[in-house]
């Protein structure tokens, strides 16, 4: 906690002047409201005390108790005994003033302006900040906290802080990753999807959204032409175009990617074949072969999104890296899935030549991920703590899903379900003349979270009647009930149990 009588933190908060023509006492009332509703100063901190604020503005003692008094009868500050006086904490739960520039701010930068690139004009992410304090969190992507490993993940993480360990990624790897990570990636994570790569065909990244990045920045630049799924993932739709590249919106139906309207020019394909996002049908077997030929012929790059691929499918399909014979795809990978979701961890698997360059890139961008992250999650992995973990998440999405779908049949007959065996949310097509974003405020007030579908489509008229309910946060037993809400939120009455 800041010391009371660390001026330093006060310095700019008290411009007080004997020419103003206010009296001393109302400058100070004035600059410490101000820093109040400015949230400049914590709830917590103490704020200096009468005499050393009284000596460092060079004014009576008593003017500065005479204007703590009448902040304290006015509700911005409240005294406790033997420790000074706070910021009321009542005062900091009402919303911050907007603000208000002061007359030195006048010829403020306006740094939108001198962007080069326009990442705040892209798409903004979903928003579910509160979703765990939500009834029926039918959210995508979160995690269960009653199914998350934690003696498991506490253990890797005291192992990785045994003095031995510290030895091993204390140190700046430069470009390098954990050694333990790579090997652990090699042979246990890439065999599942029928991927054999030697060390130097693996590199670690933040995540699968550092992984898309990273190959953009590297890879395309304006006049560059990316074939897409259209519905498709938008993050990765939004950063091709921050790299300038043109976005070639391609159709998807019940076999994944239509392989056939992806344009001959394109330089790019990205794809998610395991579960197409966001509907998670997997890519037929038939175009596959035909998406990897067809890249062949025309010279084109396949960056594939194992999106949803980590868990145990009742059919899985091996990844299109395991059939690649001429290097032309690209393999991005995530435990975010499985793991955790803020753990932001992720691998691209490639020719050993791209690694290069990527290693390279990365080593300007954040050097390398967080080394004692990355030995925690190589000792999780060779442990087997992983392998158990991913059984144990496909039994549970796999009876969560049929719950879903059961509950979804009863209770709304009316909206059309993506039938597909695995992944961990259900894409949902509603009647004509939907709207899913007032259902989702709606289902709000019912603490239901769902995800309205049109953030998934390249099109200037978006289609409102689609959404996404993810199984990967509720438990089972609150999907009927929260079906039920849900149901009750589309004007539907629901029907006996």
């Amino acid at each position: 906690m800041p010391q009371r009588n660390d001026t330093a933190i006060w310095s700019g908060l008290f411009r007080i002047s004997a020419e103003s023509g206010q009296t001393l006492q109302a400058q100070i009332r004035q600059a410490i409201v101000a820093a109040i509703l400015d949230r400049q100063i914590a709830a917590s901190m103490p704020l200096p005390s009468c005499r050393i604020l009284a000596e460092k503005l060079g004014v009576a003692r008593g003017t500065v108790v005479l204007a703590f008094q009448q902040l304290v009868d006015q509700g911005f500050l409240v005294a406790r005994e033997r420790r000074g006086h706070f910021v009321n904490p009542d005062v900091l739960a009402t919303p911050a003033k907007p603000h208000q520039k002061a007359p030195d701010q006048a010829n403020e930068i306006d740094w939108k302006a001198r962007r080069k690139i326009f990442a705040s004009d892209m798409p903004p992410p979903a928003k579910h900040e509160n979703w765990i304090k939500s009834s029926y969190p039918f959210v995508y992507g979160q995690f269960d906290p009653a199914l998350f490993p934690t003696a498991e993940w506490r253990e890797c993480n005291r192992m990785a802080l045994a003095v031995l360990e510290i030895r091993n990624w204390a140190s700046d790897m430069v470009d390098r990753d954990d050694p333990l990570l790579i090997e652990q990636i090699q042979a246990r994570l890439l065999p599942r999807r029928g991927i054999f790569a030697n060390p130097d065909e693996i590199i670690v990244t933040l995540g699968a959204q550092n992984a898309l990045y990273m190959l953009a920045t590297l890879l395309m630049s304006k006049g560059s032409k990316v074939a897409m799924e259209d519905p498709g993932y938008p993050d990765a739709r939004s950063i091709f175009r921050l790299a300038g590249a043109e976005i070639q919106p391609v159709p998807v139906d019940q076999s994944g990617i239509v392989t056939a309207s992806i344009p001959n020019d394109s330089g790019f394909v990205f794809v998610t074949p395991s579960h197409h996002c966001p509907t998670m049908v997997p890519l037929s077997a038939e175009r596959r072969q035909d998406l990897l030929a067809r890249a062949n012929r025309y010279n084109q790059i396949i960056i594939e999104d194992g999106y949803d691929s980590q868990l145990l499918d009742e059919a899985p399909q091996q990844a299109l890296k395991s059939l690649d014979r001429s290097g032309r795809v690209v393999y991005v990978g995530s435990m975010s899935k499985t793991l955790a979701p803020g753990l932001r961890l992720g691998y691209i698997v490639a020719s050993a030549g791209l690694i290069a360059e990527l290693r390279a890139l990365r080593r300007f961008m954040l050097r390398h991920p967080p080394a004692n992250n990355q030995r925690a999650v190589a000792l999780f992995l060779s442990l087997g703590h992983h392998e158990a973990l991913v059984r144990r998440l496909s039994s549970a999405f796999d009876e969560r899903r049929k719950r879903l779908v059961h509950a979804i049949s009863a209770f709304l007959p009316e909206w059309r379900s993506t039938d597909s065996a695995g992944g961990t949310s259900l894409w949902l097509e509603g009647p004509r003349g939907t709207d899913s974003h007032g259902l989702a405020e709606a289902a709000a007030s019912r603490s239901v979270i769902i995800e309205p579908g049109d953030r998934f489509f390249d099109r200037t008229e978006k289609p409102s009647r689609f959404m996404r309910l993810g199984i990967s946060s509720i438990a089972l037993q609150h999907i009927e009930p929260g079906i039920r809400e849900l149901a009750t939120a589309a004007g539907r009455r629901p029907a006996a149990a």
